[in-house]
C-alpha cells in the first residue's frame, strides 16, 4: 500500500532572498549550513528569479559553507560553490555538528537552510555554542491534499491486513497520527503498529515513532533506502 503522508510546499521566493541578502551585506554570516538538496535548489531558484544569483555567490564565497549530505553537495557543485565542511555519513545533525566543531562561532551569525520544520537539535546546539542563528525557510511539509490513502491505511492496519509499515521521515508518523487523531482512531493506530514490523529510515524517524508510543522493529544503518530495504527483507523473511 502506498499512503503518501506529506507534501512539500515551496516557501521561499525572490522577496525572501532580497531580505536575506540585504541582511547579509550589513551583518555577514560566518557560516552557512545547507541541509537538503531540494531546499538548496529552491534557494538558488529564488535568487535566479530575483536576478541576484551573482550577489548570492559572492556572499557565499566569504562564508564557511557546510553541507549535510550528497544532495545539497550536488546542487552546490552545479553552481560551482566552494564547500568547506562536509558532514560524514550517515549525514545526521550530529555529524554536521562534529564537522563544525573546530569552527569558533561564538558571537557569530550562522545561516541555516531550513527544511520542512526547524531542526531543533541543530538550532539549540548552535545557540549553546554562542552563535546567532538565522534560518531561511525553503519549503515546508504539509498533509497531502488527498488524505484518503492515509484513511485507507488506518483501516487496513486495524483489520490486520498489513505486515509491515515503512517510515522514511519523522513527519510521516506525525501526520499519520494527526489523521488518526482527527478520526478518533489514534489509540487503534498505535495498537496496530505495535503488532507489526515497523521499519524506520534512521534515528530521527525512530525518535518520532517513540514519541507516539511506537517502538520501531528495525532502523536502517546507515539511514538510507538500501539498508532500510535490506533490513525489511530480512525481517519479513522471518515471517514466512
Amino acid at each position: 500500500m502506498l499512503a503518501p503522508a506529506l507534501e512539500e510546499v515551496p516557501e521561499v521566493g525572490p522577496r525572501d532572498v532580497a531580505a536575506l541578502l540585504e541582511e547579509w551585506c550589513s551583518a555577514p554570516f560566518k557560516a552557512v549550513i545547507f541541509q537538503t538538496g531540494v531546499g538548496t535548489r529552491a534557494l538558488f531558484t529564488a535568487a535566479d528569479a530575483l536576478g541576484a544569483t551573482g550577489d548570492f555567490l559572492k556572499l557565499l564565497a566569504g562564508a564557511v559553507v557546510v553541507v549535510r549530505g550528497p544532495k545539497p553537495t550536488g546542487e552546490l557543485n552545479a553552481r560551482e560553490v566552494r564547500i568547506d565542511l562536509r558532514a560524514a555519513s550517515p549525514f545526521t545533525t550530529e555529524t554536521v555538528l562534529t564537522a563544525m566543531s573546530e569552527i569558533p562561532i561564538r558571537d557569530s551569525k550562522v545561516l541555516v537552510q531550513r527544511y520542512g520544520a526547524t531542526n531543533r537539535e541543530l538550532h539549540d546546539a548552535l545557540i549553546a555554542r554562542g552563535a546567532a542563528v538565522r534560518e531561511i525557510a525553503t519549503y515546508r511539509w504539509s498533509l497531502p491534499r488527498n488524505i484518503q490513502p492515509l484513511i485507507e491505511l488506518l483501516a487496513a492496519l486495524e483489520q490486520r491486513r498489513v505486515d509491515a509499515a515503512v517510515f522514511t521521515s519523522a513527519v510521516q508518523i506525525h501526520h499519520l497520527h494527526a489523521v488518526a487523531e482527527r478520526a478518533g482512531r489514534a489509540a487503534q493506530l498505535i495498537a496496530a503498529l505495535g503488532g507489526i514490523i515497523v521499519a524506520s529510515i534512521g534515528p530521527v524517524c525512530s525518535r518520532a515513532l517513540r514519541e507516539h508510543g511506537v517502538e520501531p522493529t528495525l532502523e536502517a544503518n546507515p539511514p538510507k533506502l538500501g539498508p532500510l530495504l535490506n533490513a525489511l527483507e530480512a525481517a519479513l523473511s522471518e515471517l514466512r
